[in-house]
């Protein structure tokens, strides 16, 4: 719709605003240009608000379950599947939640319960379905390392997409004359850098396209029906570039035969973080790759099913993390033109590692201890709490190794803050152990102020429990 365009247009407009605010600000401080690290001198972002949280929950929280913590919100994880399983299809619809995204047992359990099927991408993470009582008919593998036991999980009923030539060859020589996907690199790919697009030639995801004939002379060496092709391409929302790949995708279908019955296209749907920021419409990019099948059906006579992966659009903005705020530093005393304010948090790249990773924001919103809504605001870089120069937490948008200010509300020790949109890949892939800090527990909001605990912090046992002590005369010197 137009009313559509015009939001998209000026979500573009504002971050584009954004990093041009950022690249005419930065400065090289004295002394670091060696080491890359700049500071964005210019807040430009405008400040951020609590997303599904009040302040007066973010106070319960730290009072019940302390800080940091992981907060996840039953509505939004149930508003965003049901976004997914209405996406535009012709022929049906299958929808697998990338369980990496937020692998949490409760969250598996909740999705598992509205029909959602799941994408493994380890044996260990199809392994930790079937303990949870997931059907193994509900889980598709689709993984970088093949290990030895596929074979038993592909006896119990899961799926597999090969996603190298060794791996078909492997599947090919331990189960003949069956069916099974193949994961496809279309040649194309999206994504906000070449960390997050898993397509095109800068990726490793799947087989090559052009690799299609060694595909097609495994599977007829080995008896092997291919009745599933999956490709995936990145984090991405242009509609143009959906439709280009599921044409490509059809392509590689069509070459194959009738015995494809189902086209995987992956997740990587964008979400909006920011408030600049906009997430993908599935209603608009799913509606040309809908128009796609029907000329399929319409060409071949074979009308596939879809299947679709989104693991951040359905788990993103459904998270926040509260933390506390335990130091506040400056470098500004004197004649440092370079100084400026740190806001320390007793969090960081143990907990959401995507900022030093990729130079991805999130926001940040500082809660008063005292309730005080009209504090004055003040210009933070805000950094974590471990002994590690990368541990950032405001850095300058895709640019990891530069720092940026952010606009917040003042702040003292025994403040609180909450990071928010961290429900994917934050609690999955952080910097676990690093500085022996523990891992924060995970609370599921069921309703306002009806919190319930998921998965408890850690202790130090629990992390050197697998330590085992070596005799001490070892260790001595000869």
């Amino acid at each position: 719709t137009v009313a559509r365009v015009a939001t998209r247009e000026r979500m573009v407009a504002a971050r584009l605003v954004a990093l041009a605010g950022f690249a005419s600000a930065l400065v090289a401080p004295p002394g670091r240009a060696a080491r890359g690290r700049g500071v964005a001198r210019a807040a430009t972002m405008e400040k951020e608000s609590l997303r599904f949280l009040s302040a007066e929950e973010v106070v319960a929280v730290r009072s019940e379950f302390g800080t940091p913590c992981y907060v996840y919100d039953a509505a939004t994880l149930r508003a965003r599947a049901g976004e997914a399983l209405a996406f535009p299809n012709a022929y049906g619809l299958t929808v697998r939640y990338a369980m990496k995204a937020c692998p949490n047992g409760s969250i598996l359990r909740l999705f598992d319960e509205m029909g959602l099927f799941f994408d493994a991408s380890s044996t260990h993470e199809a392994r930790r379905l079937l303990a949870l009582g997931v059907a193994p008919s509900k889980i598709s593998l689709s993984t970088q390392q093949l290990d030895d036991d596929f074979v038993e999980l592909v006896e119990l009923g899961v799926e597999v997409n090969a996603c190298s030539l060794a791996q078909l060859e492997r599947y090919g020589a331990s189960f003949p004359g069956t069916r099974l996907g193949v994961r496809f690199n279309p040649g194309v790919g999206s994504g906000g850098n070449e960390k997050t697009n898993v397509g095109g030639p800068a990726s490793s995801f799947g087989i090559w396209h052009g690799l299609f004939d060694e595909v097609a002379s495994i599977a007829k060496k080995c008896d092997l029906e291919i009745s599933r092709v999956h490709t995936h391409i990145g984090s991405g929302s242009d509609a143009a570039v959906w439709q280009r790949v599921a044409k490509l995708s059809l392509g590689l279908c069509e070459r194959l035969g009738p015995g494809v019955t189902t086209l995987n296209l992956g997740g990587g749907y964008k979400v909006g973080r920011m408030s600049y920021e906009t997430s993908t419409d599935l209603a608009e990019i799913g509606a040309p790759v809908l128009a796609e099948f029907e000329a399929y059906a319409e060409r071949t006579g074979t009308k596939l099913h879809l299947e679709i992966e989104p693991g951040t659009f359905l788990v993103a903005n459904a998270g926040s993390l509260v933390a506390s705020v335990q130091d506040v530093v400056a470098t500004t005393a004197g004649d440092a033109p370079d100084g400026r304010d740190f806001l320390k948090l007793d969090c960081g790249m143990t907990d959401v590692l995507r900022p030093s990773l990729y130079g991805s924001q999130h926001p940040i919103v500082v809660v008063p201890a005292d309730g005080d809504p009209d504090r004055a605001d003040r210009r933070f870089v805000v950094v974590g709490h471990c002994c590690e120069s990368g541990d950032l937490l405001t850095p300058a948008p895709d640019q990891p190794d530069v720092l940026a200010e952010r606009a917040l509300l003042d702040a003292a020790p025994g403040d609180l803050a909450v990071i928010e949109s961290v429900g994917a890949y934050c609690a999955a892939m952080a910097a676990k152990g690093y500085n022996s800090f523990p891992e924060p527990p995970e609370v599921l909001r069921l309703h306002p102020n009806d919190f319930h605990l998921i998965r408890a912090r850690s202790t130090l046992q629990q992390l050197t429990q697998n330590e085992r002590p070596l005799d001490a005369a070892l260790l001595h010197a000869d």
